[in-house]
């Protein structure tokens, strides 16, 4: 029975890691769309485009929209270079599409990580364990693994961000259509390689934040759990 226990403990914290991972992409992507704003800002986007900040707004809510599935065609008619035209081409059609998929994985990985979450915690209940410890525990362990994974992952990335960018779609596109020509393409001027890197640094910052806020609940669970172990001896 206490394998099944720490089993269902160590699902359970690895679904949680997975949840937090998924809502830090979201939350950095879409929480502030003021940070798109102090992109554009930074990188001198405008200028690259010949667009007003308003009209660049405009197509980055549709193109975030259409991500996470709340529009169905990635078209969006704007004012680009003097002239009124359809900000995205066929290329970037076909590739934000494929980027869309991955998207709504993640997002249908997360429910699915909830429902197993929920469901580790019931056999743990209802298992009787001593849950404030199986939990904690569970937990620290696969932060470990995870943090490790973590470090390693944050070390390639200021050694050399290009590198892992151009491995990270080698790894989920089976094509090279997200290699795009700034001469000829809007999207990549506006969504240029230091956009991506302060990105993935703000998302990395939330999954921190949120594995160290667990981190702290598992350690006050067991502190509580301590003393109530102490109590309960002190009544004996």
């Amino acid at each position: 029975m206490k394998k099944i226990q720490w089993l269902a403990g160590m699902i359970f914290a690895f679904s949680l890691i997975l949840i937090l991972l998924i809502s830090s992409f979201e939350i950095a992507m879409y929480a502030d769309f003021g940070v798109y704003e102090r992109e554009y800002e930074k990188y001198d986007v405008l200028s690259d485009l010949d667009m007003t900040m308003e009209d660049t707004m405009y197509v980055t809510r549709e193109m975030m929209a259409y991500l996470r599935g709340d529009r169905e065609a990635l078209s969006v008619i704007t004012t680009v270079e003097g002239k009124e035209q359809d900000f995205f081409n066929e290329q970037d059609r076909f590739h934000m599409g494929e980027v869309r998929a991955l998207f709504i994985g993640g997002l249908n990985l997360r429910a699915g990580a909830c429902i197993a979450a929920a469901l580790c915690l019931a056999v743990v209940l209802g298992t009787r364990a001593d849950w404030r410890k199986v939990l904690s525990r569970s937990y620290q362990a696969a932060l470990a693994v995870t943090g490790f994974a973590v470090v390693l992952l944050g070390i390639a990335v200021a050694v050399d961000f290009n590198a892992v960018f151009v491995q990270f779609h080698h790894i989920f596109f089976d094509n090279d259509l997200w290699l795009f020509d700034p001469a000829e393409d809007y999207m990549i001027r506006m969504l240029p390689e230091g956009l991506f890197a302060d990105m993935v640094i703000r998302i990395g910052g939330f999954f921190v934040f949120g594995l160290a806020a667990v981190l702290a609940i598992s350690l006050l669970a067991g502190r509580m759990r301590k003393k109530l172990i102490r109590q309960t001896y002190e009544k004996v």
